[in-house]
């Protein structure tokens, strides 16, 4: 896979195989292109004018570059959590019950409560927001955001989760906590996590890609 802002090459000739239901860290210095190749899985760069992507990227043997791909069912596929936790000025129900919304996933009222239900539980949640799920997600402390934000990416049923290193704005204990709950999820989906914390990558990884001026090495 080669990237390219404009005429410049931020990722050259990287190849890699991801494997399923495992844990992926990418680490390296700042602006060698971690973040840049995470937003190539689920075609987050496509917004950014100027870019040019050369090479393929698949999915269960799908190149997701070809022509005809629908990138909306792409991005529910593929799932990905942020480096700020970014809740929506909503309820915590709202929050989680919008992509199943917007999507079409669920009809009945009974089932849209039963999945924010489901995916709070796997976002391990559940317990410390089932009192207050009328309540401003903003309200939250910065570590439940995060849980939440994650609580959102499962309800849509991806197969993939992207995470951009999600506990940089978090302290110590928000921090393990995310990273019990990736452990957790591992069993079901697969994780792509960058960070810049080689401790992290080590906890909670299977695999680790170092990159380093664009390239993986």
């Amino acid at each position: 896979l080669d990237f390219y802002y404009g005429d410049f090459l931020a990722l050259s000739k990287v190849g890699m195989n991801i494997r399923q239901r495992e844990i992926t860290a990418l680490i390296g210095p700042s602006g060698c292109g971690k973040s840049t190749f995470l937003r190539c899985l689920n075609r987050m760069n496509d917004i950014i004018p100027g870019i040019r992507v050369e090479g393929r990227v698949c999915i269960s043997g799908e190149d997701i570059y070809r022509a005809d791909l629908d990138v909306v069912d792409l991005r529910r596929r593929v799932g990905m959590v942020f480096q700020k936790p970014n809740p929506f000025p909503q309820s915590v129900f709202d929050n989680v019950a919008f992509g199943p919304r917007v999507l079409g996933l669920v009809r009945a009222r009974v089932q849209l409560e039963e999945l924010v239900e489901r995916s709070l539980m796997r976002a391990a949640l559940w317990e410390e927001v089932k009192d207050r799920l009328s309540q401003d997600a903003l309200g939250l402390s910065l570590g439940e955001q995060q849980r939440l934000c994650i609580a959102r990416v499962l309800a849509v049923e991806p197969e993939i989760i992207l995470m951009d290193e999600p506990c940089s704005a978090l302290d110590p204990i928000a921090t393990l906590k995310i990273e019990d709950l990736m452990r957790q999820l591992r069993d079901r989906y697969t994780i792509v996590i960058v960070t810049h914390n080689m401790q992290q990558a080590a906890r909670v990884s299977d695999m680790t890609g170092l990159f380093w001026l664009g390239e993986l090495v």
